[in-house]
């Protein structure tokens, strides 16, 4: 993976020296701009509108509008002295439980790998953190921007996620005083998020969109016809009520089938059991008739070639490796 920032995980007296990846990214599309006429992509110019002339990058600088069409310019050497010693530094501020953060708040994911010279003070602080059940909040410059950030163990190693400070989360404008809900609806619903309730299990949910972008741009490659479904629309229910039974009648069939799927399983499971048992029971009084002739095979077995005990080599990833 590309390294996007070195430094070191400060906490204490302990100084853990790592680099950082992108732990995700973007599977977005990206489209360029071209010439209706040619189909030549296009470039970007940019443009003096006072001056009537197209300018470089060399003659742009940085200003901030403080009032409408009025800017103060910062040069690089202002930007440069805000600068703090830390920025090459993850400070840890505190050890917190995970379940206290709202989702909210988290920006972006990145990973921590260690240096070489650092794999166990990195190892400490993750089996460390794990056994503990808690995660950091910590403090680092990048980009000049300081952020939040939370370092979680994820996968063996260490994910650090970016995050909001409390002043950039914005509040809900709403009020519920009015709003009055019966017995029945909330016993309702309670059913039927019990009835949706599933283990999380990511490889189930797909980007449908992206699946689709791609055959279209497969088939407009190849020349060849595509043509997206129209979604089926489900018929209009204004009463909450009607809503909250159809809903629960339509989950209590899928919840079904899924409890037949699993009787199924625990059923085939049973089965394997009872096979591998009668093999094993099959195998114990072949391995007795094979000790038993061993005796009598003692003087050939000295005249004949020793089978070769090598297996074939499995190959190991580098993921495997490391581990």
């Amino acid at each position: 993976m590309h390294t996007l920032w070195k430094g070191s995980i400060s906490f204490g007296l302990i100084n853990v020296p790592v680099k950082m990846h992108a732990a995700t990214e973007s599977q977005e599309f990206k489209f360029n701009y071209l010439h209706k006429e040619c189909q030549n992509r296009i470039r970007s110019i940019k443009k003096c509108p006072t001056c009537d002339m197209e300018v470089s990058t060399g003659d742009l600088v940085k200003g901030y509008e403080y009032e409408k069409d009025r800017y103060v310019v910062l040069k690089d050497e202002d930007l440069a002295s805000l600068e703090q010693p830390m920025s090459r530094s993850i400070d840890i501020l505190d050890f917190i439980d995970l379940q206290e953060v709202d989702p909210i708040y988290y920006e972006k994911s990145y990973y921590l790998s260690p240096e070489e010279t650092a794999q166990k003070a990195y190892r400490l602080l993750c089996q460390a953190m794990e056994e503990s059940g808690k995660v950091a909040l910590a403090r680092v410059t990048m980009r000049s921007k300081q952020h939040l950030a939370c370092l979680r163990v994820f996968e063996q190693g260490l994910v650090m996620e970016t995050m909001h400070y409390p002043k950039e989360i914005r509040h809900m404008d709403a009020s519920w005083d009015r709003v009055d809900l019966t017995e029945a609806e909330m016993n309702m619903a309670r059913q039927l998020i019990d009835n949706l309730a599933r283990p999380f299990e990511p490889d189930k949910y797909r980007d449908e969109l992206h699946e689709q972008m791609a055959q279209l741009i497969e088939s407009r490659v190849s020349g060849e016809t595509f043509k997206v479904e129209a979604p089926t629309k489900g018929r209009k229910v204004v009463d909450l009520m009607e809503a909250l039974r159809a809903s629960i009648a339509l989950t209590e069939k899928g919840k079904g089938q899924l409890k037949d799927q699993a009787k199924g399983q625990v059923k085939v499971k049973g089965q394997v059991e009872a096979n591998d048992t009668a093999e094993t029971k099959t195998k114990a009084n072949d391995d007795a008739v094979e000790n038993h002739d061993k005796g009598l095979e003692v003087n050939q077995a000295s005249s004949e070639k020793p089978k070769s005990s090598l297996t074939p080599r499995k190959r190991t990833t580098r993921r495997a490796k490391g581990a």
